[in-house]
């Protein structure tokens, strides 16, 4: 056996060694969050726990509908605000802004992804939520002050993964649409865009996972009411947040429902991924 043969077996088994831990700790997780909050969930039922609106330990009362509805709203607005901004962002950056330009705003991307999430909380506590509290409505703590926060948190994820799928389209695809007699702006998004679309859903997928699953930075602007909010300017408290803020002292039943919310947002990240896959290949296939 050659030396060079011997280096592929090493780096293969390396590979592969490196797979099989990822995959193990995965499974590891899952074994741990089931057999832990699958007996309080069937001790408290299923549909109490999924849909009660009150959430009360000291009386071993546990419904976390009004934390599934926060995680879903925040979510969603971080969402409405990331995805826009990020895409459009990732193709200025792709195929308009000129190399000074761009060579200016990368970093400045790349320095988003490394600030820690307590940054972005205290970012959002002296500057979004006064600003919701002065000029608009509430106590500035609320649903909007996180959506706003998350969506910027987002970003990052977004503006990079869309660049990266913007770049790696062919360059024949955009001139071919230039050859055809369309401008610069249609070729990119009639063409280099939806080529594209495959990637800019990663990172789509990739930001909700981020937003879903924040929560220090949720914890400081969102409020922490455990109640269905009414208006974008009330308190709200996502699934993460319930888990930090009561895990510290839990006990027991109590620490068995918190454990079996974390079993209710790994399936519910797991099913949105699954949704967004189905998405895309839908798209790829049409």
């Amino acid at each position: 056996m050659s030396r060079l043969q011997i280096k592929e077996g090493l780096a293969r088994a390396l590979f592969m060694a490196a797979a099989g831990i990822s995959l193990l700790a995965v499974a590891l997780i899952c074994v741990f969050l089931f057999a832990n909050g699958v007996p309080a969930i069937a001790q408290i039922g299923l549909p109490d726990f999924l849909f009660g609106t009150t959430w009360r330990p000291a009386n071993d009362i546990y419904g976390i509908f009004p934390m599934i509805v926060g995680s879903v709203y925040v979510t969603a607005g971080a969402l409405l605000i990331g995805v826009p901004t990020g895409l459009l962002c990732a193709i200025f950056l792709s195929r308009f802004a000129h190399g000074k330009v761009a060579a200016l705003l990368k970093p400045g991307v790349e320095l988003l992804a490394g600030i820690p999430s307590v940054v972005y909380g205290f970012f959002g506590l002296v500057v979004i939520v006064p600003f919701i509290r002065e000029n608009m409505s509430g106590r500035g703590l609320s649903l909007l002050a996180a959506s706003v926060l998350l969506g910027i948190m987002i970003l990052p994820t977004i503006i990079t993964v869309a660049q990266s799928a913007l770049d790696a389209v062919p360059r024949k695809h955009y001139e071919g649409a230039l050859a055809l007699g369309a401008d610069h702006e249609r070729s990119v998004f009639r063409v280099v865009v939806p080529a594209a679309s495959s990637g800019i859903m990663a990172g789509i997928v990739l930001g909700v996972g981020r937003a879903i699953g924040e929560t220090m930075a949720v914890i400081m602007v969102a409020g922490n009411q455990t109640l269905i909010p009414s208006s974008i300017f009330e308190g709200v408290r996502t699934m993460t947040a319930n888990i930090v803020l009561e895990m510290g002292y839990a006990a027991d039943l109590h620490r068995g429902a918190l454990i079996a919310t974390g079993v209710v947002l790994f399936v519910f990240i797991l099913l949105i991924t699954t949704l967004f896959n189905l998405i895309r290949k839908r798209g790829e296939a049409a």
